[in-house]
């Protein structure tokens, strides 16, 4: 409930205000009012109902609830755009240099720039616009239609509306031009014949307009209004002189009327003659025309998803209409075949060929034995029991079928010798290369293990003292080379420790074969694993 502000109350007080609340909860009671007379709903928590005590509230008021708050200074007005409030005759200081307008300066100027500007022309001065500023709340500064004027939307309607008039009267000219010409075509003679009449009758009915000719097929609708929607005009299809069709057999056990569908499947009189009914029931329309053709290409669509196609009658109804139009086309085109393979198998009885003697007498001089048991001994030939598989069924230009020909634990074509499936023959030429190449493989291998067991020998060059092949007259001698070998050793020895170096030293620049030998024996090779060794 609505309350003042929080004031004392004593404990019967409080006792009877919340005995009077129930009694409003429970509709016993009427309902408290607020200031403006609007009943308050007694279901509303305290919580909510209460005022703030700054409010001062004398009485009860949801007021504190709604936007009591309100700024002045905010507005809804909008700008008033295009109008023109003064136009000066001649320049003014601190107008615009091109248009000589106050309200705005040269750079800010929107008119086309002039070659001569009106502040030095001082003609065609431009009027001043009218300048406006608002202070819009936070809605009016977000509102996306603020200033715009319904009216201009008439526009819009009027132009659509003339479009489909045009429309309609260039469909009636069409109209009344085909009628015309196939009037004019007929001959004189039958100038006075019923058909005349009726075309006659044809070309004045098309000349009425068609909104006085179907003014029974109309029906007020409202749609967006404050009772349900802006009115507008519904065609209705049936025409309103036709007896319903729940009308037509009053009876209890007759067909059933759904009124949520408006449906009646069943013949409402199914003892009535034929010829003189024009309602049937609603399962006569499932059952002719094209809703018996689609209800068949909605059965082939779905056997044929089953089947693992990728077909959708409502994803893609043109393929699966495609689709089912070639089943039908192969579909005549097998049993057109099936019937043909059956007359010249057994005949046709309608044809005017004489049947065969042993057909038409039903007997023959082939004798056959049986046994006791019933199966036959002699006389026929026993039937070879065939497989569930397909028999000499040749693919890829094969004259042979796959597992023919057995080489090296692997099957193949008997006719070309391959032994991939799948493989195109090629046949005595295939063969031929086969062979070649497989000739060409055993050479390959024979030379490639001949060349493994035989060792490849290097031939090992001695080079020289000095880095190069060693001369064939090249002799060293041994004494020098020993003497050499000694002059090399002191010389690394003296490299060691220097004090060993005597004083007068005499240097001989001549090398000798022995000395570069002697040289190369001693000296140590980095890579050599036993370098560690010759000290």
């Amino acid at each position: 409930m609505a309350t003042a502000s929080v004031s004392f109350k004593s404990r019967e007080d409080h006792r009877k205000q919340l005995e009077l609340d129930e009694a409003r909860k429970a509709g016993l009671a009427p309902a408290e009012v607020d200031e403006d007379g609007k009943e308050i709903n007694p279901h509303i928590p305290q919580y909510m109902s209460s005022a703030p005590w700054y409010l001062n509230s004398q009485k009860p008021s949801l007021k504190h609830q709604r936007k009591w708050k309100s700024d002045p200074n905010y507005t809804k007005s909008w700008y008033d755009r295009g109008t023109k409030v003064f136009q000066a005759k001649k320049y003014r200081k601190g107008a615009c240099e091109n248009c000589g307008a106050i309200t705005h300066d040269k750079k800010s100027c929107m008119e086309r720039p002039r070659v001569v500007g009106a502040k030095w022309t001082n003609m065609q001065i431009a009027p001043d616009e009218k300048v406006e500023s608002f202070e819009l709340d936070y809605d009016g500064k977000r509102d996306r239609w603020n200033g715009y004027d319904t009216s201009t939307y008439t526009r819009v309607i009027a132009e659509y509306e003339a479009r489909e008039e045009a429309r309609k009267k260039f469909l009636k000219e069409q109209q009344l031009k085909k009628l015309e010409e196939n009037n004019g075509n007929q001959d004189d003679n039958d100038a006075g014949s019923d058909e005349d009449v009726e075309d006659g009758l044809k070309i004045d009915e098309a000349k009425v307009d068609e909104s006085n000719q179907m003014d029974f097929a109309k029906v007020e609708k409202r749609v967006r209004t404050t009772g349900g929607g802006s009115t507008g005009t519904v065609r209705n299809l049936r025409i309103r002189e036709d007896t319903a069709k729940y009308l037509l057999n009053l009876d209890v056990n007759s067909a059933y009327y759904d009124p949520k569908t408006r449906s009646m499947r069943e013949d409402p009189l199914p003892d009535m003659d034929p010829n003189e009914k024009f309602y049937v029931g609603d399962n006569q329309n499932r059952l002719s025309g094209q809703a018996l053709e689609f209800k068949q290409l909605n059965i082939h669509a779905w056997e044929a998803f089953e089947k693992g196609q990728d077909i959708h009658m409502q994803a893609a109804p043109s393929q699966a209409e495609l689709l089912y139009r070639s089943f039908k086309i192969k579909k005549e085109k097998l049993k057109s075949e099936t019937k043909e393979k059956i007359m010249e198998k057994y005949g046709s009885a309608a044809s005017e060929e004489p049947l065969p003697r042993e057909l038409l007498f039903g007997q023959s001089e082939r004798e056959i034995e049986y046994d006791r048991t019933g199966r036959i001994i002699k006389g026929q030939d026993t039937s070879i029991p065939r497989s569930k598989y397909e028999e000499d069924v040749y693919i890829n230009n094969h004259t042979s079928v796959w597992g023919s020909w057995w080489k090296d634990h692997q099957w193949g074509y008997k006719c070309c010798k391959q032994i991939i499936k799948n493989s195109y023959c090629t046949g005595l030429a295939g063969i031929e290369a086969a062979e070649a190449s497989a000739d060409l493989m055993k050479a390959n291998m024979a030379r490639k293990e001949a060349a493994e067991e035989e060792p490849i020998q290097h031939e090992e060059k001695q080079l020289a003292i000095w880095g190069t092949d060693i001369p064939d007259d090249l002799v060293l001698d041994k004494k020098k080379l020993a003497e050499s070998l000694k002059k090399e050793d002191e010389r690394r020895r003296e490299e060691r420790d220097e004090r060993k170096r005597k004083y007068n030293v005499k240097w001989n620049d001549e090398v000798t074969a022995e000395d570069m030998e002697a040289y190369r024996m001693k000296k140590i090779h980095h890579d050599d694993p036993m370098k560690d060794f010759l000290r």
